[in-house]
């Protein structure tokens, strides 16, 4: 595996053969989160990336509006030059996968969307969430270890596969002097979701081009307006009708977090797609 530097972004590479899939996180998370998910699809040529403000990528960037990961995971698929790929974005990266493949129609043949934070019109009304809970998040740890084991036993954490979070520690970190810090400030993750519900991050008109086959694989725990939970669903349950050519799957026990969750449900849901 290859880290590659497209301008600003850090580009996580598996070598292989056939379409290339490509993979995007959600806030706060990095590339690497995609670990065991692409070893279950040996032989593949996969690229997962680590988002602005995230994991190796920039952090000296002025702006995290939500179009902007749009636009960098487009730069991406159109500097690598693909074609029919397969992308799969979790959250904040299905947000910008769904934009990315209107902006590059060609790169990509297919769309695995997984609660990716497209919301209904009427949220997008510039009401930032209260997210200082975000902001205050310890920054520091000694080791990978100390953070893996303070996270084992906590939510949401705890529902992960154990393996998922070890990568989420070991890759979500990076080492300043004799300690670590993670690899996206607590205060870019904060910026980000402060900018979930601008009017700017609404892609409606966007959805209405997307031609590719889709699918949104949504959470059965919803989000309400009364509470900010970073484990429930902030997707629209009617985003698949708002697309040519989606359908919608419901996950009844799944929170949020599905590929941290579920993997096993992901690797079947590419080779869904024709992938072996």
């Amino acid at each position: 595996m290859d880290l590659l530097r497209i301008h600003h972004l850090a580009v996580w590479q598996w070598e292989g053969s056939g379409p290339p899939i490509l993979f995007t996180h959600a806030t706060g998370f990095h590339g690497r989160l995609w670990d065991r998910i692409i070893e279950q699809l040996p032989g593949r040529n996969c690229f997962a990336i680590d988002l602005r403000g995230h994991g190796r990528s920039d952090k000296d960037l002025q702006s995290y509006d939500w179009r902007r990961f749009g636009e960098d995971t487009a730069l991406v698929a159109r500097e690598l030059g693909f074609r029919a790929a397969l992308g799969v974005g979790h959250s904040l990266g299905g947000h910008a996968m769904a934009l990315a493949a209107a902006m590059e129609p060609h790169a990509f043949s297919s769309l695995l969307l997984i609660d990716p934070v497209i919301q209904s019109r009427d949220r997008y009304n510039n009401s930032p969430a209260n997210v200082e809970f975000i902001a205050r998040r310890r920054a520091r740890w000694k080791s990978v270890d100390e953070m893996y084991e303070r996270f084992r036993t906590r939510l949401p954490f705890s529902s992960w596969k154990p393996e998922i979070l070890r990568d989420y520690c070991e890759y979500g970190l990076l080492p300043d002097g004799d300690e670590f810090v993670l690899a996206c400030p607590p205060e870019i993750e904060a910026s980000i979701y402060r900018l979930s519900n601008h009017p700017d991050a609404d892609i409606s008109k966007e959805l209405l081009i997307i031609q590719q086959p889709t699918v949104v694989m949504r959470s059965g725990k919803l989000m309400t307006k009364e509470q900010f939970d970073l484990s429930a669903s902030a997707t629209d349950p009617k985003l698949a009708s708002r697309m040519p050519n989606a359908h919608d799957e419901y996950l009844e026990g799944a929170s949020h977090l599905i590929p941290m969750e579920y993997p096993a449900l992901i690797v079947d849901k590419c080779r869904s797609f024709g992938v072996k």
